[in-house]
């Protein structure tokens, strides 16, 4: 980002995965709009496989949890190990911890990390990482939501695809991004298009009237009763938070 605190569109945004299964990436970032970028060089991605860094013969990166239970837990020396090789803790670019009990991941938070230089991230598997080496790393674990996953790698992907889709000249207009879920506190209006009759269901008419004032209207009506009915958490936010108190007047 530079002074004015826009981003670079000549800057290559930067993705490290620390994971154990480095034959997981690119997947399906290696397709689609994140894939076309990645092949042009707008963005870079290195899959790093944390059981190189295991100093056993028998490459061992977990082991039993302290105090007992189920599950065994990635050892804090190997993941250290890992992330030492690959992270340097005066890079701008934030070291993050793909966890259940992390912070939400906002949009907010995606499009600051798109502005930035890149990320880190760490993929846990099993039952976690020892806290230690999170605590000793300064990690910033993020969720991608109330539920848990079988590793970090699909909530790597989800994290770096929402980047990536927001770096200069992706998504190809400027706009296209403006009215979508979340980035303007709301879940985004319903999409219409040809055939004009489906199934006995009509396009509603104020989207083919030609009157654009009316049509923006409808669309922030439509947006703020989904967000209303079905998001009543978000909607609570917006009204706090919105300078016009949630109402939109033009």
């Amino acid at each position: 980002m530079n002074e004015a605190g826009v981003s670079d569109p000549e800057r290559i945004w930067e993705a490290d995965v620390l994971t154990l299964f480095p034959s997981m990436f690119p997947g399906p970032l290696g397709i689609s709009l994140a894939g076309r970028a990645l092949e042009e060089g707008t963005w870079r991605l290195r899959a790093v496989d944390i059981r190189g860094f295991a100093s056993d013969k028998h490459r061992s990166v977990d082991d039993t949890p302290a105090g007992g239970g189920p599950g065994m837990v990635m050892r804090a020396d190997v993941v250290a190990a890992a992330v030492d090789a690959v992270h340097r803790p005066e890079s701008a670019k934030p070291l993050i911890y793909l966890s259940p009990r992390g912070k939400p991941l906002t949009q907010k938070r995606v499009r600051e990390l798109a502005a930035g230089p890149g990320v880190t991230l760490l993929c846990g598997r099993f039952e976690g990482v020892d806290q230690r080496v999170i605590e000793a790393r300064s990690m910033e674990e993020v969720s991608l939501g109330d539920f848990v996953l079988s590793g970090g790698e699909p909530a790597a992907m989800a994290l770096i695809d929402a980047c990536v889709r927001l770096l200069p000249g992706v998504m190809g207009s400027g706009l296209s991004g403006e009215d979508e879920s979340f980035e303007s506190g709301l879940l985004e209006y319903p999409h219409y298009t040809r055939p004009s009759v489906f199934e006995g269901r009509e396009i509603p008419a104020v989207l083919t009237s030609g009157d654009h004032a009316k049509v923006n209207a409808w669309r922030r009506e439509r947006a703020e009763e989904l967000t209303r009915t079905r998001r009543p958490d978000l909607w609570e936010k917006f009204l706090t938070e919105s300078p016009k108190g949630g109402r939109h007047t033009d």
